[in-house]
């Protein structure tokens, strides 16, 4: 069997860190699907304009491994990490096909353009790059299930964190990317496990390295660096 990307994608997720656990979870976050030239034809698209939501078929791109290695059990982040729970019971990167299911809300379609057509998405939960090896049209009346029940996600809390953006340092992110930024670090991009509250994370997002701490359910942006150059915007505080 052999399968091979027909598109990418292009958004401000520069590493792993930092992007949501699931699709739609952050929709502020604004993606460009750029089709592979073999597959640049906009009669591949055509009627897709009239959707909505379209499902993302992708490869775990940076969860690569040989498949003598897949491992039968992984340990959600979500459940702290000490808690061993089927492969297939998850949504584990680290997978025997290291494929990746997202649904995202389709903008638009922009067939009159250089690498066109383009989709405009928003709320994707992509590395910036991962190959896309399908699309297809989100259909309400046969995916919706109203009665669905969702495992283990059912019984771990959901919260979003107070953020605390210095508003100096928030004017240094451009306007366009701050609503996804803010949303993405709402999510609370930390590992379960850790709750250190003098702890200060980096995470890149859209050429920025954004250092922050968490402590209870407040998250402060302590410094906002350009990751291209040595210039960088820092905010003092004592507790850290």
């Amino acid at each position: 069997m052999e399968i091979f990307p027909i598109a990418h994608i292009e958004n401000d997720f520069d590493e792993k860190f930092g992007i949501p656990r699931q699709s739609g979870l952050v929709e502020e976050v604004k993606s460009r699907i750029v089709f592979e030239p073999a597959y640049r034809n906009a009669h591949a698209v055509r009627g897709l304009e009239e959707y909505s939501y379209i499902w993302l078929i992708w490869q775990f791109s940076k969860a690569l491994r040989p498949k003598e290695e897949w491992s039968p059990t992984v340990r959600p982040p979500r459940l702290g990490g000490d808690v061993r729970l089927g492969v297939f019971a998850t949504r584990s990167p680290f997978r025997p096909n290291p494929l990746g299911l997202s649904c995202v809300r389709l903008d638009r379609v922009v067939t009159d353009m250089a690498d066109g057509p383009v989709l405009f998405v928003s709320g994707a939960d992509l590395l910036n790059g991962t190959p896309i090896y399908d699309i297809k049209p989100y259909l309400p009346y046969a995916d919706i299930r109203e009665d669905a029940v969702g495992g283990f996600t059912d019984r771990v809390e959901r919260r979003s964190l107070e953020v605390v953006f210095p508003e100096q340092l928030l004017r240094s992110v451009p306007e366009e990317k701050r609503g996804a930024l803010l949303g993405v670090l709402a999510q609370d991009p930390r590992p379960a496990y850790q709750h250190d509250p003098g702890r200060i994370y980096g995470m890149l997002f859209g050429g920025y390295n954004i250092r922050f701490s968490v402590d209870g359910s407040v998250l402060t942006v302590h410094s906002v660096n350009l990751t291209s150059s040595s210039q960088s915007l820092h905010v003092s505080d004592d507790r850290i």
